[in-house]
C-alpha cells in the first residue's frame, strides 16, 4: 500500500512552517497540507467571514439564527454554515410559518425605522411594534420561493428530519405553485417566471426609485433566466422529497414540470452559448441582452439546467471573456453592463462597474470554480481558487463586490454570499465531497487534488450538529494515489480525477482489487467505481 509520509496537522515539515498556530484552520471544512498553509489559512477567512454574519432576531415571541436577516443571503450563506451551525431551522420555519394564503413569502426582518415596509403595499408587510421589526416581502423579488426549497434541502440534508419534513412539504409546494401560477409572477405565453427589468436577481427595477419594490400595473417586465433556473431545481428537490415521503405520483409530477420549465428556458432564453440576460416583455432597456452575461448563468449550471456540453460552453464563454475583457476579473455581476448607467427613478442610476451594474463578484467566482470542477474544467476551477486565495492574502478578508479595474472593495451587501460560494466550490469541487444523503451516509467522492501543487493532504468536512466526520488522507506518487475516507457512509460512488497523463492500471481498495471503468469530459479522465464503504476507507488507483 502506498504510505503516507507525514502526520497531519504538524507544525514544520522538510523544515517548512505548515499550518496554523495553535490550528486556528480547523474547523469544518478545512485543508491541512505538507507544503504550504495558503489554502487552509483561506478557508479560515472564508469561515470567519461568514460566521460575522451570524446574529439572533427577537420577534413576536420568538428568537431566529438568521446569517443575515434576509432569508435570501441566509440560504446562500447556508452552503458554508451547514458545517457548523447547531440552529439550522429557526429563520427558516418563521418564513414558512408566516406563508401568506396565496403561498407567497415574506423575506426579511427589519427595524421600523429601516423604512424597508414602507416600499411595499400592506399585504407584503406585516409590523411587530413591540418588537419595533417589520416582516416584509420586497414585491419586486422573484427568488425567494425557489431559494426556501433549497434551503429546506439543505437542512434536511443536515438533520435527516422527517417529521419536519412531513410538517413542511405542503408549504414548500405551495411557494413554488403560487410563483408559477400568480399572475404577477408567471408569464403563461411563454411558460417561465417572470419579474420587473432588474439586473439580474437584484431588488430594484429600471426607472423605478429605490424607494419602491412593488410590482405596479403597466411596470415593463421580463424573463431572467436565473429565476426559472432556481424554480426548476426547487421542482426537483420536491420531486425528491415526495418520493421519499412515498408520494411516487406527486414526484413524478414535479419532474414533469420542471423539465417543462427546462425545455422553455432553452426555447426562449438560451443564444447556443449561455442564457441571455432578459427577454423583455414589452419595452426594454437596450438591443444588448442577447450578449449580456449575467452572475446566474453560474447558478444555472450547478442547478442541474445545463447538460455537460451546456455547462462547458458557458465556462468557455468565462474563460474566452477573461482574455478580451478589460477589468481585472471575469467574475461578472454583469458584462457588458448598462451604458451610460442602469437608470432609476428620482435620478439614481449606477454607472458602470458599479455595483452589480459590472462589479466583480464572488459569488459568481465560486459558482463559476464549482461548475468548473463538475465539468471537465478542473485546472479552471482551481485557478479560481489561487486568484482569490491571492486577494483574500492580499485584503486579509473577502469583499462583496469589487470594482472591476483595481480590484479594490465595493460594499452593499454580505462579503458571506461570496465566502460560502467559494467555501462550497472547495468542499464539492475540489475536495469533491458530496452529501448525497443525511449526515453523509451516502457520498459521492470526487476529488480532483491532482490539479493542485499538493501532492499530500488532509482535507476534513461533515457536520457539527450531527456530529459526522468526513476525514481524508491524500497522497500521489509516481506510483499512483492514495485516499483514506473516515466517515459515516455506507456507500461511496467514487469519481476520481487521474492526473494529467496517466492511466488507472489498477483500482484497489484496502488492499485488494476493484473493479472500474474509466470516464472522460474534455481532457479530463476519471476512475469510477462505487463501494460498500467501511468506518475507514483505504482507496488506493494505481497508473
Amino acid at each position: 500500500m502506498i504510505e503516507f509520509r507525514f502526520p497531519l496537522p504538524s507544525c514544520n515539515i522538510d523544515g517548512r512552517h505548515n499550518g496554523i498556530y495553535n490550528n486556528e484552520e480547523m474547523g469544518y471544512p478545512c485543508m491541512l497540507t505538507t507544503l504550504d498553509s495558503r489554502l487552509g489559512q483561506m478557508i479560515d477567512r472564508l469561515r470567519l467571514s461568514i460566521i460575522d454574519d451570524r446574529r439572533l432576531v427577537f420577534i413576536d415571541g420568538r428568537v431566529l439564527m438568521c446569517s443575515k436577516n434576509w432569508i435570501r443571503d441566509h440560504v446562500h450563506e447556508m452552503k458554508g454554515f451547514c458545517h457548523w451551525e447547531y440552529d439550522m431551522t429557526s429563520f427558516l420555519n418563521y418564513i414558512l410559518d408566516t406563508q401568506r394564503d396565496d403561498g407567497c413569502y415574506y423575506e426579511l426582518i427589519k427595524q421600523l425605522d429601516d423604512y424597508h415596509w414602507q416600499y411595499v403595499n400592506e399585504d407584503c408587510r406585516i409590523i411587530f411594534p413591540e418588537d419595533n421589526l417589520a416582516l416584509v416581502r420586497l414585491e419586486i423579488e422573484a427568488d425567494i420561493e425557489y431559494l426556501v426549497v433549497e434551503g429546506a434541502m439543505d437542512c434536511y440534508r443536515v438533520t435527516g428530519d422527517i417529521d419536519w419534513l412531513k410538517k413542511y412539504l405542503p408549504r414548500l409546494e405551495k411557494g413554488i405553485e403560487y410563483i408559477t401560477s400568480s399572475p404577477k409572477r408567471w408569464d403563461e405565453a411563454h411558460g417561465l417566471v417572470k419579474r420587473a427589468l432588474t439586473i439580474d436577481t437584484w431588488d430594484f427595477a429600471y426607472r423605478e426609485p429605490g424607494t419602491n419594490r412593488r410590482i405596479s400595473d403597466g411596470m415593463p417586465m421580463g424573463i431572467m433566466h436565473g429565476d426559472n433556473s432556481g424554480v426548476y431545481q426547487a421542482m426537483n428537490q420536491l420531486a425528491y422529497f415526495n418520493r421519499l415521503l412515498g408520494n411516487t405520483e406527486k414526484a413524478v409530477e414535479w419532474e414533469k414540470r420542471a423539465e417543462q420549465i427546462r425545455t422553455a428556458m432553452f426555447r426562449y432564453l438560451w443564444n447556443g452559448k449561455f442564457f441571455i440576460h432578459t427577454l423583455y416583455l414589452g419595452d426594454g432597456i437596450d438591443d444588448k441582452e442577447s450578449e449580456r452575461l449575467s452572475l446566474s448563468n453560474t447558478y444555472d449550471m450547478n442547478r442541474g439546467v445545463t447538460n455537460a456540453e451546456q455547462s462547458r460552453s458557458i465556462i468557455e464563454e468565462y474563460m474566452a471573456r477573461r482574455k478580451t475583457t478589460q477589468a481585472f476579473a471575469e467574475w461578472f455581476s454583469i458584462d457588458p453592463p448598462y451604458e451610460p448607467s442602469f437608470l432609476m427613478g428620482n435620478g439614481q442610476s449606477y454607472a458602470p462597474g458599479k455595483y452589480v451594474n459590472g462589479a466583480i463578484s464572488p459569488f459568481t467566482a465560486g459558482e463559476l470554480a464549482l461548475a468548473a470542477f463538475n465539468n471537465g474544467y478542473e485546472a479552471y476551477g482551481w485557478d479560481i481558487i489561487k486568484r482569490f486565495e491571492e486577494m483574500t492574502e492580499r485584503d486579509g478578508t473577502i469583499y462583496f463586490l469589487y470594482s472591476p479595474h483595481d480590484g479594490t472593495r465595493q460594499g452593499g451587501g454580505p462579503s458571506a454570499w461570496g465566502a460560502a460560494a467559494l467555501l462550497n466550490a472547495i468542499d464539492c469541487g475540489l475536495a469533491g465531497i458530496v452529501n448525497t444523503g443525511v449526515s453523509y451516509d451516502s457520498i459521492a467522492f470526487s476529488p480532483r487534488f491532482p490539479v493542485t501543487e499538493y501532492d499530500e493532504l488532509r482535507y476534513i468536512t461533515g457536520y457539527e450538529l450531527t456530529h459526522a466526520t468526513v476525514d481524508v488522507r491524500y497522497i500521489r506518487t509516481d506510483r499512483g494515489m492514495r485516499y483514506q475516507i473516515k466517515s459515516p457512509a455506507r456507500t461511496v460512488n467514487a469519481h476520481i480525477l487521474l492526473p494529467h497523463g496517466k492511466q488507472a492500471t489498477a483500482v484497489k481498495i484496502d488492499e485488494n482489487d476493484c473493479g472500474f471503468t474509466v470516464s472522460q469530459i474534455g481532457d479530463s479522465v476519471y476512475a469510477d467505481f462505487s463501494v460498500t464503504a467501511a468506518p475507514c476507507l483505504n482507496i488506493e488507483v494505481l497508473f
